[in-house]
């Protein structure tokens, strides 16, 4: 069995997520497709996790490929979650996890609407998604607030958990929304404010071919191992959502090869993916929170030290922005009141570590601009950096 050493899997993660300077992308498809996936909870991580990989940074790179030629699509899709990823991805994606996530959000709604009382039920639900879906077609783009102006279902108003000491009132418009968006009959427009904005604009689109589910998941689980092998079963389970049977059936189907770690425990890699790589040139990155480089696996022990965690970290899990020195992550950081990055290292690194670090914060900021970024999830240490 072949080992993998914690520095060949920092040097791994490096090149294959386009962090070392050298190795940065031309287009945001090719970064979305070297990370299989970018977290969009947050809209603004879209695009700081692209342009800390893109050569030259460009915001405007990055809206043509999600609003223009829609080369880069926003899919609920892996753990519920919102993630943007490449149009020649999508299928996969839908097949494996977003198509079964459309179908729980659908199921949860109805439910609701049956406690509700009111006698809505699935053919309001289907009627009112026609009018909704008319109504859009017929203005090309429109906002929750405008179709809900156009559909007066859209305005009315359920009771959720009734009885419950969690009940409450809440508007249909946004679950409705949902579920069309989840099951790739609308998708997210240009929002109505900068990059940074999550107020989005919505637009009808058609919905893909539907693959099967067994073969999807195997691609997909293939495409992963490329660019984050290697990890265990457990960290693709985390990362997918999937169950343990499901993983195992999709590492089986690609022909997965077992690899041992510094740690002992075994892990997976893509097949014949075991040969070293050449370590790279020192390199420095500020990723935003949530990057796909911090959340790819459940065990990140490889590159962030146990004692980091509280600092970086809230308390769901959700990780803030980070600083990386040559494949650990030392410290975060955090946009100042005045638009200049603040940072605080953890690790002692050194003065070469400080200076390019120092570049990264430089190129940081002249792209950003006046752009203002706020984490959706604060971190302990973003918080302080930002008091």
């Amino acid at each position: 069995m072949h080992h993998i050493s914690d520095e060949q899997r920092r040097i791994r993660l490096a090149g294959r997520h386009l962090l070392a300077p050298a190795l940065r992308a031309e287009s945001p498809v090719a970064v979305a497709d070297a990370l299989v996936a970018l977290h969009a909870t947050d809209a603004a991580t879209v695009f700081l996790s692209v342009c800390a990989r893109l050569r030259t940074p460009d915001v405007a790179a990055v809206e043509k490929s999600l609003y223009e030629d829609v080369s880069l699509v926003r899919l609920l899709s892996m753990r519920n979650t919102l993630f943007t990823v490449s149009e020649v991805l999508a299928p996969q994606i839908e097949a494996s996890n977003a198509r079964a996530v459309a179908a729980k959000e659908r199921r949860t709604f109805l439910k609701h609407l049956a406690e509700d009382g009111q006698a809505l039920d699935e053919r309001w639900l289907d009627d009112t998604e026609k009018a909704t879906l008319a109504a859009l077609t017929a203005r090309g783009t429109a906002t929750g607030s405008e179709l809900s102006s156009a559909v007066s279902a859209l305005r009315t108003k359920i009771t959720v958990f009734p009885g419950k000491k969690y009940e409450a009132v809440q508007g249909v418009a946004s679950r409705v929304l949902r579920i069309l968006a989840a099951e790739g009959r609308i998708r997210r427009d240009r929002p109505r404010g900068s990059w940074t904005s999550s107020q989005f604009r919505w637009t009808a689109t058609e919905p893909r071919p539907v693959l099967a589910t067994a073969g999807a998941q195997a691609e997909l689980a293939l495409h992963w191992l490329r660019s984050y092998g290697p990890a265990s079963e457990a960290d693709l389970k985390w990362w997918t959502g999937w169950g343990l049977g499901q993983v195992r059936k999709a590492l089986a189907a690609v022909g997965a090869e077992e690899v041992r770690l510094d740690s002992g425990s075994t892990a997976w890699v893509a097949p014949g993916d075991t040969a070293p790589e050449p370590a790279l040139e020192p390199w420095a990155a500020l990723l935003p929170a949530l990057d796909p480089s911090a959340m790819g696996w459940a065990d990140r022990g490889f590159h962030l030290a146990a004692e980091h965690r509280a600092a970086l970290f809230d308390r769901s899990g959700n990780i803030g922005p980070t600083v990386w020195w040559n494949g650990r992550i030392v410290g975060g950081w955090a946009q100042h009141a005045n638009g200049e990055p603040v940072w605080r290292l953890l690790t002692d690194t050194g003065r070469d570590a400080a200076a390019a670090i120092e570049e990264e914060a430089s190129r940081l900021s002249g792209w950003v601009g006046e752009a203002r970024i706020t984490p959706r999830f604060r971190t302990p240490l973003e918080r302080e950096l930002t008091a």
